[in-house]
């Protein structure tokens, strides 16, 4: 069984059997279905009776491809369908400046949605609401709140939204007019809240009215592509998790890098490490929108570390270390090429290899998880 909160994305529609079901709900924390996979939850739950399945749905887009001569699918992976919003509320439809309705760039067929229309807002609640309690969902993965108006098409903001602040703004009143409805049908709201680190204080004031955040681009970008220290780099990240614990609440992180690379890994995880809790969860993903079969399993995900013996500290410019009661986690957070440091670790430990060392050397943006006999 794993020591660390893992969740699992499966998105794709991809085939499962029922021993892969089994085995995944009792690695995963969560695990997150689409709308018409409702049929899956009762698997998942006599394997795990505390694993906590959520169903996605977009809440900035509505989807043409979702409707078949002229009718909404039964089972949708947005709140609203297409067919009948385009039919009796146009309102809803975001424009751009030039009064066009505005498509996703890049994904065909996501029509943008007035998040702060507040029609719009109880309409695509209770959709939501109704559906995912007949199918026996324990929560909703409300995808793409964003903090950008030019969001999914460069340089164009929606007219109704010319600024990020305005767009925020609208954002910020849809979780708070919704809160009420899906506290009282007792389902969970983790919302997708990429790029937050770019914009100060926007984690929190968007999980004000959730009970979760979504990382879908955490620390690691790509087997090169790592996030160091900066005003909006790692310690930024790291704080989403620490906030969101504090206050009782969810936290999914999700690095990419691929399933053979290494030092992203531990440098994630490390990283992870040094804040998480029992309300944080954690996956990586091998590629972009890769919601398929089950992230891979590491046997760093058995170790018992033990319980944390306080919170991370600098041990140097960019160097951080967290002591738990049977070993440490170590990251070094400059950039990469900055100067390799060596660690002396005060003691003798195990390191992912199963070598016993007395120090580490951590080049910019790697990390270790260390064990120790206790």
């Amino acid at each position: 069984m794993p020591q660390i909160p893992l969740f699992w994305l499966h998105l794709n529609s991809t085939a499962v059997t029922d021993a892969q079901l089994a085995t995944e709900a009792k690695r995963r924390a969560y695990i997150v279905l689409n709308a018409w996979e409702g049929a899956l939850i009762s698997k998942l739950k006599a394997a795990n009776p505390s694993v906590q399945v959520f169903v996605y749905k977009d809440l900035s887009s509505t989807r043409s491809y979702a409707c078949h001569n002229g009718v909404d699918d039964a089972q949708l992976p947005t709140g609203i369908g297409y067919c009948d919003a385009s039919r009796n509320h146009p309102e809803w439809f975001l424009l751009s400046p030039a009064g066009q309705r505005l498509q996703y760039s890049g994904y065909s067929g996501h029509w943008q949605m007035d998040i702060g229309n507040v029609a719009y807002q109880n309409a695509w609640a209770d959709a939501v609401i109704s559906a995912s309690k007949a199918s026996g969902f324990d929560g909703v993965l409300m995808d793409n709140a964003l903090f950008s108006c030019a969001t999914y098409h460069d340089n164009v903001c929606p007219a109704r939204y010319p600024t990020d602040a305005s767009i925020q703004t609208a954002y910020k009143a849809m979780f708070a007019n919704t809160r009420a409805k899906f506290t009282s049908a007792g389902l969970k709201t983790v919302a997708n809240l990429a790029n937050a680190r770019l914009y100060a204080g926007g984690w929190n004031a968007y999980t004000t009215n959730l009970d979760g955040g979504f990382d879908e681009w955490w620390l690691t970008f790509s087997d090169t592509n790592r996030l160091p220290e900066y005003s909006e780099g790692w310690s930024r990240q790291l704080a989403e998790i620490s906030a969101n614990e504090a206050r009782g609440k969810i936290t999914w992180v999700q690095p990419h890098f691929s399933d053979s690379a290494q030092a992203p890994f531990r440098y994630a995880l490390a990283s992870f490490l040094m804040v998480s809790g029992p309300r944080s969860a954690f996956s990586p993903v091998a590629r972009t929108d890769g919601y398929g079969d089950p992230p891979q399993w590491r046997s760093e995900y058995t170790w018992r570390l033990g319980a944390p013996s306080g919170s991370y500290r600098a041990i140097a410019t960019n160097l951080f270390r967290r002591d738990f009661a049977c070993g440490m986690v170590l990251v070094n957070a400059n950039p990469a090429g900055a100067a390799t440091s060596t660690v002396p670790l005060g003691g003798t430990y195990t390191d992912e290899a199963g070598r016993t060392v007395t120090s580490v050397r951590l080049a910019g943006t790697s990390g270790s998880i260390l064990r120790r006999s206790c």
